[in-house]
């Protein structure tokens, strides 16, 4: 086995293994929330962490499932040579779907965030400024999300890092995919937005 193969296979544990902790579960448990799969939508990720009140803790998770995407990215890219890209959807595929979790994850949009800072910087830019601005003209979390998903394979495209765009645009669909219940809400007008309780 050649050193590029064995690169790409740490790459794809690496990566994994990394996107596929937790946190907004651990951080939940560890500060006395409980089982946040049992609070609100179920799900791990930062929106749902704040629902326990939590502002703080929510802050920390999200960072945390930025940096997890990013440092997956960092570290192929230092020691793996040809592995950074199997370390980033790696890394976004464990946190959507972490062995640990029964593969029921969180929906992507941090972990997503940090493995653009990690590939081309300017594309975590771009995506943390749609995802930011759209957050605070609407208030809703999963808009906000989906908005900055679809920015990332066309800013990858105007950025002439056509090699990314493939990849990109599966990651963002995956989003939408995770997303589904909550695009039928926003087509119903009644998805909650930030500040109010889950109807």
């Amino acid at each position: 086995m050649n050193e590029l193969w064995v690169n790409v296979i740490a790459a794809l544990v690496l990566g994994y293994a990394m996107g596929s902790i937790p946190f907004g579960l651990l951080l939940t448990y560890l500060s006395g929330g409980g089982d946040i799969r049992n609070i609100g939508s179920g799900n791990i990720g930062a929106t749902n962490v704040l629902r326990t009140g939590r502002k703080g803790m929510a802050a920390l998770t999200l960072l945390l499932d930025l940096l997890k995407g990013f440092f997956a990215v960092w570290l192929a890219m230092r020691f793996l040579p040809g592995g950074a890209l199997v370390a980033a959807a790696a890394a976004f595929f464990g946190h959507l779907y972490p062995v640990w979790l029964k593969f029921k994850g969180g929906k992507g949009v941090a972990t997503y965030a940090g493995i653009l800072f990690g590939l081309f910087w300017q594309l975590g830019v771009v995506y943390a400024l749609v995802w930011v601005g759209a957050l605070l003209l609407s208030r809703i979390s999963s808009l906000a999300g989906l908005l900055a998903a679809m920015s990332a394979p066309l800013a990858a495209a105007y950025f002439g890092q056509y090699e990314l765009v493939a990849m990109l645009a599966v990651c963002t669909l995956i989003i939408f995919w995770k997303h589904r219940a909550n695009i039928e809400n926003l087509m119903d007008g009644t998805e909650p937005r930030i500040g109010k309780s889950k109807s």
